[in-house]
């Protein structure tokens, strides 16, 4: 039985002194992905005052969005985009790196696209 995965996993890493939130999307995210994921999200960054978060997306495994699960994401993105200092985003697809450049008009934070998750994590430390 082939079972395609999608989803996106959450969690905090430590590297070094610095902490950082995690994310991995993997497959093409659903509606129903962000409706279990966005309460996940809303809470963690509810109590955040300073400093603002650094985060690490790992898309390597992600094929997309359905068009729902993209406007969920975009709201998602304008409703916790001050909360940022930094987002970089690695991954292995040319889509990603131009989704990267149309999500900093959302986020005050800095946002940068890595194709070498080291690299991505070296900005994030820097």
């Amino acid at each position: 039985m082939n079972v395609k995965k999608h989803g996106i996993a959450i969690g905090i890493d430590r590297v070094g002194d610095e902490v950082f939130l995690s994310l991995k999307a993997r497959g093409t995210l659903t509606h129903q992905d962000y409706e279990i994921i966005t309460p996940m999200i809303d809470s963690a960054l509810k109590e955040v005052q300073s400093p603002k978060v650094k985060a690490l997306i790992d898309g390597t495994e992600l094929d997309g969005w359905e068009l729902r699960a993209a406007w969920d994401d975009f709201t998602l993105g304008l409703r916790h985009g001050s909360e940022f200092e930094k987002i970089a985003i690695y991954g292995n697809k040319s889509w990603q790196e131009t989704l990267s450049k149309i999500g900093r008009w959302f986020i005050s934070g800095e946002v940068k696209y890595f194709e070498s998750e080291q690299d991505a994590i070296d900005w994030l430390n820097g």
